[in-house]
This record gives C-alpha cells, sequence and structure tokens, in this order.
C-alpha cells in the first residue's frame, strides 16, 4: 500500500532475489517506486544497488548465470514468470540510461531514432524529425546540436553524448526510466545539467537512479532506499532518510563511518 497521499507505486518488487552462478547479490528486496518521483537507491559498492536497478527492466537476463526470483510489477502486471511482459516491450516502457555514455557510431540524428526506427514507432521524415526534436529538447540537447544533427554522437563531449543517451531513452515513450550512476564519468558541469534534467524530467517520467554520491541523491530525489550486503535496509522521504534515518546502519553510512 502506498503512504497517505502518495501515489500508487508504479513498480513494486516482491521477495526478489538474485544470485549470478552461486553468490547471492540480492535478498528478499520489497520495494515500491512510485509513480512521478525521483527514487535514489543508495549504498556502498557491491551492495545490490544496480543489480536491483537491472532487476526492473530484465537486464539481468543479459547475465550469464544470474537468476532472478521473487515478482516484479509494472503498473500491477509481471514482468518476470509465464505471464511476464516481453523484454524488448518491457524495455521500451522502462529505458536505461548506463554509467558510462554509450552513444551508437552513428549520427546524432540516428542515434534519437534508433528505437522508433526499430520498434515502428513512427513514419521516416516530418513524424520522425518531430520525435528526434522533442527528445533532444527534453534531454536538454537540442539547442546545442540543432545544426550538426548529422554528425557522429561519439564526437560530442562526455556530459552531452550523456544527455544524448538520455534522449535516446526518452524517444520511445518510456514510461520508467532507469539511470546507473549517470554522472560518475562527468566533471562537475555536466554534472549540474544531468541533475537539472533528471529534475526537469520527473513531471513525466518516473525515475531511478543509483549513485554513489549522497549530496547527488539529496539534490535530485524525494524518495532514498538505502541498500546494505543485498537488502534494503531502509526507505523513506529522502530529506527523512538523510535528517533523521531510523536504523543505525544507514546512520553511519551517511555519517560516512563505513561505505
Amino acid at each position: 500500500m502506498s503512504e497517505q497521499g502518495a501515489p500508487s507505486p508504479k513498480m513494486t518488487a516482491r521477495h526478489l532475489a538474485v544470485r549470478y552462478g552461486g553468490k547471492l547479490a540480492l535478498k528478499d528486496v520489497d520495494l515500491d517506486i512510485a509513480s512521478g518521483r525521483v527514487t535514489a537507491l543508495i549504498g556502498p559498492s557491491g551492495c545490490g544497488k544496480s543489480t536491483f536497478l537491472r532487476c526492473l527492466n530484465r537486464m539481468n537476463d543479459t547475465i550469464p548465470g544470474a537468476k532472478v526470483s521473487g515478482e516484479v510489477t509494472l503498473d500491477g502486471a509481471p514482468i518476470y514468470g509465464r505471464d511476464g511482459l516481453d523484454p524488448v516491450l518491457l524495455r521500451a516502457r522502462v529505458g536505461m540510461v548506463f554509467q558510462r555514455p554509450n552513444p551508437f557510431p552513428k549520427s546524432i540524428y540516428d542515434n534519437v531514432a534508433f528505437g522508433p526506427r526499430l520498434m515502428g514507432l513512427c513514419h521516416e521524415g516530418a513524424d520522425m524529425d518531430a520525435v528526434v526534436q522533442s527528445s533532444l529538447e527534453s534531454a536538454g540537447l537540442w539547442g546545442e546540436v540543432k545544426d550538426r544533427l548529422a554528425t557522429k554522437g561519439t564526437g560530442l563531449s562526455g556530459g552531452q553524448q550523456q544527455r544524448l543517451c538520455i534522449a535516446r531513452a526518452i524517444a520511445v515513450g518510456p514510461e520508467v526510466i532507469l539511470m546507473d550512476e549517470p554522472c560518475s564519468a562527468l566533471d562537475p558541469i555536466a554534472t549540474a545539467k544531468i541533475e537539472e534534467l533528471i529534475d526537469s524530467l520527473r513531471d513525466q517520467y518516473t525515475i531511478v537512479i543509483v549513485t554513489h554520491s549522497m549530496q547527488q541523491a539529496a539534490r535530485v530525489s524525494q524518495i532514498t532506499a538505502f541498500f546494505h550486503l543485498g537488502a534494503i535496509i531502509e526507505v523513506g522521504a529522502t530529506e527523512q532518510v538523510f535528517t533523521a534515518p531510523a536504523k543505525e546502519l544507514t546512520q553511519g553510512y551517511i555519517t560516512g563511518r563505513f561505505g
């Protein structure tokens, strides 16, 4: 159940566990992802944050030896199991932005048009032009690249490449955007632009971000979940988690005693 006044969850995880071979990476995780909010996943390296994130769009399916158990839902529908959503359709609804910018070795235009073309979402020409422009505008990049859409996306700066990857994710009309440490390879100015972008996107999308930076989590998220050794220790409103954590372990991590 969602808290009083809070939106119903866009996604839920129940008893979620992941094994990589014999190693238990995630154990019995329950978490609601609130609709239209930014949820930050924090915790020390190797604590299960990215593993959990990859469960939300079945990216763990692509890792040999990974075994996922438990339940994940999107709008109440299961994404795993016999009745689960098709992974290709799921990844259109739940897009992902990775730690290092990974534009395709194609033009800026073709990077953004790639998903809509693959899924047959719109016709070439004016329709596709409109999708490319609106996606780049949403990603805060249109003004910087509109006169060089035919140039390679790989020629952009790191921060621009990451915004291009966000535009590419937006182009297929996702409902949820997953971000796995999207600023870890960027300088402070590029990081600030991505953070502003996250803030502007949450009106339209549900966002889940993994971050090592507690300052970043405090700046961009409304909800924070603290992971430790594959389990969720605490989840709550970001301000509460950072200023008055309920668990001693959370307090220890936030004050820098470990991690």
